[in-house]
């Protein structure tokens, strides 16, 4: 079984709903039958992440991410970092910094450092514009990315799909480039969504990370797929870097009852938007945890 949680599902700026983040757990049986999942993976790990995580470790059936009060961040095995906003990896410092301090939990207090998944393009900036200035001076030396993460990199440059990783030897995790802030032109600032695919039955979901409506990279993927995550911007506005929710609501129906929407601000409860429930799979609720493969 493979299943998704959110740990928030608002926009950079949400005060409601913390930023959106998502914690994906590989069971080989499943919550009802295990106390914890075989493997974990965080898509993203912005600024309000520790707080959405620590909020999620006090709910039943989460209580592995809880040690005595505290984020048990070792549980944490895989992160995969979608690009560099704040929103999507503020939250590294601290996941990085208590890893590396809470393997006195272990026995014999083996070192642990958890892996970063991204494209070469994403990895290529994440130490040197983002996470150097607070974590590379320590006693004794300096520090590099690599002392407190292992680190995959995947090929960007491959065709669409054909670099990724897997969980349980069964899910497959693709990357896919999405039009989010263009430069110049689009594609051309490093940001990817994911292609999940269930090895057994071939069904495949799909999560967009931060993108423009993108009709020609999305709906063939969206409509072959089981469901999907997307996200969403509630208002229009000129030239926005999120698909906006008038624009999608130009998709095929059928796409649109399978599709969740997440990334939104903290007005999404207002009656105008009551439609979302019917028209879409709905709004993504934090804490939920979906189940994406039996």
């Amino acid at each position: 079984m493979l299943t998704l949680t959110f740990l928030g599902v608002g926009s950079a700026f949400a005060k409601r709903n913390f930023q959106s983040n998502a914690l994906i757990e590989a069971w080989s049986a499943g919550p009802q039958s295990q106390d914890a999942p075989d493997d974990t993976l965080l898509i993203d790990f912005g600024a309000t992440g520790p707080l959405a995580l620590h909020s999620l470790s006090k709910q039943p059936g989460y209580s592995y991410l809880n040690h005595g009060g505290r984020i048990h961040y070792p549980a944490v095995r895989s992160i995969f970092i979608t690009h560099l906003h704040s929103d999507h990896i503020g939250g590294l410092e601290e996941l990085a910094v208590m890893s590396m301090y809470q393997t006195a939990d272990h026995p014999g207090g083996e070192t642990y450092r958890p892996r970063i998944i991204a494209a070469e393009d994403v990895l290529a900036d994440l130490w040197e514009h983002s996470l150097r200035g607070g974590l590379s001076a320590r006693r004794g030396g300096r520090a590099e990315l690599e002392d407190y993460f292992s680190v995959k990199s995947l090929d960007s440059a491959q065709p669409q799909g054909a670099d990724g990783f897997t969980l349980l030897d069964r899910y497959t995790f693709a990357i896919f480039p999405v039009d989010h802030i263009r430069i110049h032109q689009a594609y051309d600032w490093p940001t990817y969504g994911l292609l999940m695919t269930d090895g057994r039955s071939g069904e495949t979901v799909v999560y967009s990370s931060d993108t423009r409506f993108d009709r020609t990279g999305f709906e063939e993927r969206m409509t072959s797929s089981r469901f999907n995550f997307h996200d969403v911007q509630l208002e229009d506005s000129p030239d926005s870097v999120h698909a906006t929710l008038s624009e999608l609501r130009t998709l095929p129906q059928d796409v649109r009852r399978k599709t969740i929407l997440y990334h939104f601000g903290d007005h999404w409860d207002d009656q105008a938007y009551a439609f979302v429930a019917d028209e879409f799979a709905g709004f993504a609720q934090p804490g939920h945890r979906y189940v994406l493969f039996d």
